[in-house]
């Protein structure tokens, strides 16, 4: 007998919010309900996962699973909020149970380490696509918003950058075999981890912030765009792991993918000069890893240096859905 969307949901979806949410009705019925928070702001994401734009075709299972969650929590850490509840909408090419069964596990694996209950969706046939819609909420008036950022604020960026770049590129090209060797850079493309702790310790601190996404240039221009300012970044202070060093090392033409590749879901922020020695005592206790790039200057545009202080050309050249076609 086929495989219904109603059989998916029961079988693969369908489970019980947890109970220390505020989720008052979840899968079942025609809408969820969400109960409120007194004193919180209501934090409202949605991302879609299309195969061959947003994960190359071949895309383990539960790693589709966990990405489509995980772009919507880095989302929610950008906004400083704590997730709560999402609502998936599938579109398959066929009802495939063993791909369902392992996108449903990888789902759930990143759900129940973040605490975020599965409320609702929809299910279709189609070519391969996922979208989720996060909610969660923030105290009132404390969302790290873009706007903000002012002449002389320091720019800062969490964890390291460029993994996930380089990770797709040896998908694509890799004689060396150098992504069997570092494993880890793999995983930053298919299994990205949503900076929540670090977002959330940035209320009250940060300017303004937002998620790397489409390449840091790109999303960093999002910020001083708003205030009609201008940036200036330090390359040669970007954090950059010790195995994407190793593929530098290897392919040196492929350095500018770490200020214009995307998909590392790092947190981009400014905060004011005066906030600095407060910053550096909440990465020590907290044992968070933040670190300076650059600044915020009065004159608009993107300014970029080397090593040796020397100007570079860095147009922010990040992923754009239609440039391509244009």
């Amino acid at each position: 007998m086929p495989v219904t969307e109603f059989d998916i949901i029961r079988r693969y979806f369908e489970r019980l919010p947890s109970p220390r949410e505020p989720v008052l009705k979840g899968i079942g019925d025609d809408a969820a309900l969400i109960g409120s928070r007194a004193d919180d702001d209501l934090v409202i994401a949605i991302d879609s996962l299309v195969e061959a734009v947003h994960f190359p075709p071949g895309t383990p299972a539960f790693d589709i699973g966990y990405k489509a969650l995980a772009v919507n929590l880095s989302d929610m850490a950008a906004m400083g909020a704590e997730p709560v509840w999402f609502t998936l909408a599938l579109t398959l090419p066929d009802a495939d149970e063993a791909w369902l069964s392992e996108f449903s596990r990888g789902l759930f694996e990143l759900a129940d380490a973040s605490g975020v209950s599965l409320v609702g969706g929809d299910t279709t046939r189609g070519p391969l696509t996922v979208t989720v819609q996060i909610g969660g909420y923030v105290p009132h008036g404390q969302a790290l918003l873009r706007d903000g950022a002012r002449p002389g604020d320091l720019v800062y960026v969490s964890g390291t950058l460029g993994d996930a770049v380089l990770g797709l590129k040896l998908l694509q090209y890799d004689p060396s075999g150098l992504l069997q060797e570092y494993p880890e850079l793999r995983a930053r493309l298919n299994r990205p981890q949503a900076r929540l702790r670090e977002g959330q310790a940035l209320r009250g601190l940060a300017r303004c912030a937002i998620d790397i996404s489409d390449g840091l240039l790109a999303d960093l221009s999002h910020l001083f765009d708003v205030g009609q300012c201008g940036a200036m970044v330090q390359l040669d202070q970007i954090p950059v792991s010790t195995a994407a060093q190793a593929v530098l090392a290897q392919y040196p033409s492929w350095r500018s993918l770490i200020w214009q590749g995307g998909d590392d879901y790092e947190l981009c922020f400014c905060i004011a000069p005066q906030k600095q020695a407060e910053l550096e005592e909440l990465m020590a206790s907290d044992n968070l890893h933040f670190t300076r790039i650059g600044c915020i200057e009065a004159e608009p545009g993107l300014r970029c240096t080397d090593a040796n202080g020397s100007h570079m050309d860095c147009q922010a050249h990040g992923y754009t859905h239609f440039r391509e076609q244009e």
